[in-house]
């Protein structure tokens, strides 16, 4: 899944409150830690445990670059086989959707660019010629792939390379917490590597889920910049503020995250982008989309899509300066 240092850019914040009031469960899965609270039902911890374990070798199998004989794995290999199941198609669906209203600025077939920059599960290109790089244009295009009705994804590009990173975290975290409900908690957390999905009210404190955003600044102890509360919605983060560089030359900055577009590294001073969404896995979506659109851009597309805010933390000089959607709790 996503690299690491995308991730843990938001975190909970825990009261002292008495632990029997909730049930915890904690682990390590697509390549980052978990964390599911829920108040306690009839069904045993072990079996809620196995619920869990369950739905994660499932998205694994479905959707994991990572691991050789998956379903995107083959796909990517070039297996015209492949019948997808409905995990793969509901985050394929969600994809294409969020390509479209970005006008491609999201498009999980841009990693072809980041293996060959090295940031993806295969060997960075030693040399990345033109005539390379005009090739992985021409591979590079969600356009260029179709999901058919028997479930069997086609592309127009045998080396086209589809990557879900981008958002089937995000659909993990939906997925586990509509297990936790199926289960009859209608209070409940689920956290992915940073990203969250809450609903009803904090069995600890009464109150509403409570969440904090990293502070870009913090050097050695951690802290936030922000805490908001989280009730029957989601929230993503993506940043770059932990990866970077400078251009000895210009002074720009150039962060880990590649335009589809152009195949170059995004140079941007938006150190990180959170979304707030119904469901985690468009919040993800769109954390990930917003690190790649311009600024300008990206506050015209929040402000027309319903049910979705963002909050924008910007590298300005020696400072930072935040920005929010309109309907952003500040």
């Amino acid at each position: 899944m996503r690299n690491l240092f995308f991730s843990l850019l938001l975190f909970l914040v825990y009261s002292c409150e008495d632990e029997n009031q909730v049930q915890v469960h904690q682990g390590y899965a697509l390549g980052t830690t978990y964390t599911v609270q829920y108040r306690p039902i009839n069904t045993s911890v072990d079996d809620v445990q196995n619920g869990i374990d369950s739905l994660f070798t499932v998205i694994n199998k479905s959707m994991s670059t990572y691991i050789p004989n998956s379903d995107i794995s083959k796909i990517n290999q070039g297996d015209t086989t492949v019948v997808v199941d409905i995990h793969f198609k509901n985050v394929f669906s969600k994809a294409t959707e969020v390509w479209e209203l970005t006008n491609g600025f999201f498009d999980p077939t841009v990693g072809a660019w980041v293996n060959a920059y090295g940031f993806g599960p295969e060997k960075p290109v030693k040399l990345l010629t033109d005539e390379k790089k005009i090739h992985l244009s021409k591979i590079t295009g969600w356009n260029h792939v179709k999901l058919n009705d028997n479930l069997k994804v086609t592309k127009k590009f045998k080396e086209t390379y589809i990557d879900f990173n981008a958002l089937a975290k995000g659909y993990a975290v939906d997925l586990i917490g509509n297990y936790i409900a199926s289960l009859g908690s209608l209070d409940y957390l689920v956290e992915i590597g940073g990203e969250i999905v809450a609903h009803g009210i904090s069995p600890k404190s009464g109150n509403p889920w409570r969440i904090a955003i990293d502070d870009p600044k913090q050097k050695t102890e951690r802290r936030s910049i922000q805490q908001l509360t989280l009730t029957n919605e989601a929230i993503a983060t993506s940043g770059n503020y932990r990866k970077f560089r400078i251009d000895s030359l210009t002074g720009e900055r150039y962060v880990h995250s590649i335009n589809p577009l152009t195949g170059e590294p995004v140079k941007s001073n938006v150190l990180s982008t959170s979304v707030k969404a119904i469901d985690c896995m468009t919040a993800d979506a769109y954390a990930t989309a917003l690190m790649v659109l311009p600024f300008e851009k990206s506050k015209v597309l929040i402000d027309r899509l319903p049910n979705i805010e963002a909050y924008w933390i910007i590298a300005s000089k020696d400072t930072i300066q935040e920005f929010y959607s309109r309907g952003w709790n500040k």
